[in-house]
């Protein structure tokens, strides 16, 4: 009997014995935790792919939207969660370290505090202007601020936000003085940058694509790698000249730091699984959101490498919260 007792022990000290949370998961409802108010875009992806991780699992997948504090009350609740799979959390990476880079105080850190699970996707971020500016290009812009120095200016949804800070990364990529003007969203900015009271915005794309569309107002560049499948002829900041510049609204799934492995790997799996779906692709791509999936390594290296920039960027900005 003792010696069946430490074979056991030493089975399961090898690996032979499996661990019993991938066998026994999911047996009760997940909650997925988001740090926006719902009907947003990042309540919408949670939803659309918790409603077919439910189906996948065979378990209810419940939202739970917590907005406040620029997304770092949702994020704050989610990291500090018992780390077991049921308390999960989607929200912005680019956002998030911008939070925690921005705001003074707050209680978790995401390089230790967060399992990455899978990138779910991004929206375009798109620099645009009223045509009344009179330039065409991202080079006549550029050239347009370095002769107006601090005359011309950027419209964002609100400081310390990312639209804010991707605003910030072009004046100090371009090396041109731009005087910022915070809105509190880009449905109130939209009426000085259409009538171009405001001289330029870098904002997600859905809520100017009719405008551009239209012609109210003139799309120069997007801010991703690549070009946005919804203006296939508008080319990138970094073929116009700034070369590696990336600024992206996007959206991925984490855990607590802590979550089983084979829990993470499971919920990889079975998230990149959906985004292959096509009505869940078509759902999103009409929100103007690009599906992408990762591996988990891949998300923890991207959030290392957001939180770096977007950190060199607010100090050199010298901005403070407000």
């Amino acid at each position: 009997m003792r010696y069946l007792v430490h074979l056991l022990a030493a089975a399961a000290c090898s690996g032979v014995i499996a661990q019993p949370a991938l066998a026994q998961y999911p047996t009760r409802p997940i909650r997925i935790i988001v740090p926006f108010t719902a009907a947003g875009g990042v309540d919408i992806v949670a939803r659309t792919v918790g409603e077919k991780l439910s189906v996948r699992l065979k378990q209810p997948v419940v939202v739970d939207n917590r907005p406040g504090g620029g997304t770092t009350l949702g994020t704050e609740l989610a990291a500090k969660s018992t780390p077991d799979g049921y308390t999960l959390l989607v929200g912005p990476v680019g956002g998030a370290a911008i939070a925690q880079a921005y705001y003074r105080k707050h209680g978790y850190d995401l390089r230790r505090d967060f399992a990455a699970i899978t990138k779910i996707g991004f929206g375009t971020v798109v620099l645009v202007v009223p045509p009344s500016l009179g330039v065409s290009s991202v080079k006549e812009l550029i050239a347009l601020a370095k002769a107006k120095p601090g005359q011309l200016t950027f419209a964002s949804s609100g400081t310390g936000a990312l639209i804010h800070l991707t605003g910030e990364l072009f004046k100090q990529m371009a090396g041109v003085e731009i005087l910022h003007v915070p809105y509190k969203g880009s449905s109130q900015l939209l009426p000085d940058l259409l009538d171009g009271r405001v001289s330029m915005a870098l904002d997600s794309m859905p809520a100017h694509l009719p405008h551009i569309k239209a012609g109210r107002l003139r799309a120069l560049a997007v801010a991703s790698l690549q070009r946005s499948a919804q203006l296939p002829d508008v080319p990138t900041l970094s073929e116009a000249g700034l070369t590696g510049f990336q600024s992206n609204t996007d959206y991925a799934l984490f855990g607590p730091a802590r979550t089983p492995k084979d829990i993470v790997a499971l919920l990889n799996r079975e998230t990149n699984a959906v985004l292959q779906q096509a009505d869940v692709r078509a759902k999103l791509a009409a929100q103007g959101i690009e599906v992408s999936g990762s591996t988990p390594e891949a998300l923890h290296a991207e959030v290392l490498s957001e939180l770096d920039k977007w950190t060199k960027v607010i100090r050199a900005a010298n901005i403070k919260q407000e």
